[in-house]
């Protein structure tokens, strides 16, 4: 799962007191971000595996911190705090701690088992990374239903709402593209890991743009 992870994050920004939707992008991705940053110190693990499933050969093989649930949920704990103390919307803190939890659950869908509850055994993960022709459909259904749903529930509010949606629709296939199309890495390297974590974040500043841009309709 890549720009799945950012659905959760557009549905959940059409609630009137969620954060602003580049801040609900980080929300979703904050697990990989902090897994890419513990994975460049050498904290958490991952190595190219060929074959390790049908499409990701990524073997992420010790990652308690951040995808284990236990680790989520702390992260999830403390992005919500981090809300709270720049905005007292406490309800807004909920939101975002709540995305941050479904990265847990949308990788439990595509991961090889290498997902934990607290950082042991058993390893969990339903697989579907070894089921494109359900994987694929179902990434793209959640993502961009999930745009679509955020698009017919908020209005442009500055002439630019175009054309930074726009960017944000065609970021996120090529983003996608690469993802699944793309030459596979050698190695897990440095490179591979600050590629990565570019990645996200010009993801999230391109929502923050949207977001920005769009408000919502009275209902």
């Amino acid at each position: 799962m890549f720009i799945g992870h950012f659905a959760p994050a557009m549905v959940a920004a059409t609630h009137p007191k969620a954060p602003g939707l580049g801040t609900l992008f980080v929300a979703g991705q904050l697990l990989d971000f902090g897994f890419f940053g513990l994975a460049l110190a050498g904290i958490e693990k991952l190595r190219i595996t060929p074959g390790i499933t049908e499409m990701v050969p990524l073997d992420l093989y010790h990652m308690p911190y951040t995808h284990s649930l236990l680790g989520s949920a702390i992260w999830a704990a403390g992005f919500a705090l981090l809300i709270w103390l720049f905005t007292h919307n406490r309800t807004g803190a909920i939101i975002g701690g709540l995305v941050v939890i479904s990265h847990w659950l949308l990788d439990l869908l595509v991961h090889a088992p290498d997902l934990t509850l607290a950082g042991s055994p058993p390893k969990l993960g339903f697989g579907l990374w070894d089921y494109p022709l359900i994987e694929m459909p179902l990434e793209l259904l959640l993502t961009f239903g999930a745009l679509a749903f955020f698009v017919a529930r908020t209005r442009p509010i500055a002439p630019s709402s175009k054309f930074v949606l726009v960017l944000l629709v065609i970021l996120l296939a090529v983003f996608q593209a690469a993802n699944w199309f793309g030459p596979a890495p050698e190695v897990a390297d440095t490179n591979m890991m600050i590629t990565a974590l570019i990645a996200f974040t010009f993801a999230s500043i391109v929502a923050a743009l949207v977001g920005k841009t769009r408000m919502l309709k009275q209902m």
